[in-house]
């Protein structure tokens, strides 16, 4: 088996005196799509938001393919290769669809203050190259004909496609969906479930958090269970679905 792409060791975290975080590890092979799933208040989002960096573990290390992450801020965790999307859609309204796909791959800009100092040619050729690189990755995912639409236009199941889109355009090798599912229906959720299979396929590495178990279940090679913030089962979805403690969890406990 080859090194994990995404290591975590002996995570912990508090608010407060609550201990969210309790001693999780887990990896995250290349390319392979790994869900977390587990009740309310189970510590999901807390565990998401620590390999993001948008929190900083109290104990315990991160490592994503083989240098340590642990505590760095956000935007040095992108350089490293790792973007996300959030529950809660981000995107610009009044900016169009591509302009939001460009935001995200201002990291893998090849130009910045000094471009702008250089002149207007060089300004523009590098605008005009990281607009094709956008459209390029709106076309991969269907939605090059909204490209100049209003982001605040679209129906929610596009503006997820679109955060998604901005994701992708900053080049990432692990990508954190955050309940990509949310607010999707049936049919919209289909769809999302065939566009992450296609991130798989293109060499991406995927850790998704989602309460939409049709969806876990069918994308995911493995299924990380939390429960009060300890790690109570691990393996393939079809491992998880017989699990009785999983199912004594989902079923039977008070985790709300």
């Amino acid at each position: 088996m080859s090194a994990p792409l995404l290591e975590v060791r002996g995570l912990h975290h508090w608010f407060g005196g609550l201990h969210v975080i309790d001693g999780v590890s887990f990896v995250c092979q290349p390319q392979t799509v790994k869900a977390i799933i587990g009740p309310n208040g189970a510590g999901k989002t807390t565990l998401f938001n620590l390999v993001a960096g948008a929190l900083s573990p109290v104990g315990g290390s991160i490592f994503f393919d083989g240098i340590p992450t642990t505590g760095l801020p956000p935007h040095r965790i992108a350089a490293h290769g790792i973007s996300r999307t959030f529950q809660a859609t981000r995107l610009f309204p009044r900016m169009t669809v591509l302009e939001n796909v460009m935001v995200g791959m201002h990291g893998r800009s090849r130009h910045g203050f000094l471009a702008g100092m250089a002149g207007p040619a060089v300004t523009r050729r590098e605008e005009a190259r990281v607009r094709v690189s956008c459209l390029d990755v709106l076309s991969s995912l269907g939605i090059a004909d909204l490209a100049r639409r209003d982001a605040q236009d679209l129906p929610f199941g596009r503006q997820r496609v679109v955060e998604l889109a901005r994701a992708l355009a900053s080049g990432p090798r692990l990508l954190l969906l955050d309940e990509p599912a949310c607010g999707l229906n049936p049919r919209e959720t289909e769809e999302m479930a065939v566009l992450i299979g296609s991130l798989r396929a293109r060499g991406i590495t995927v850790l998704v958090v989602d309460h939409d178990m049709s969806l876990v279940m069918g994308i995911s090679d493995e299924v990380l269970v939390l429960s009060f913030g300890q790690t109570i089962a691990e393996g393939t979805p079809r491992e998880i679905q017989a699990n009785p403690e999983v199912i004594q969890v989902y079923l039977g406990a008070d985790d709300a």
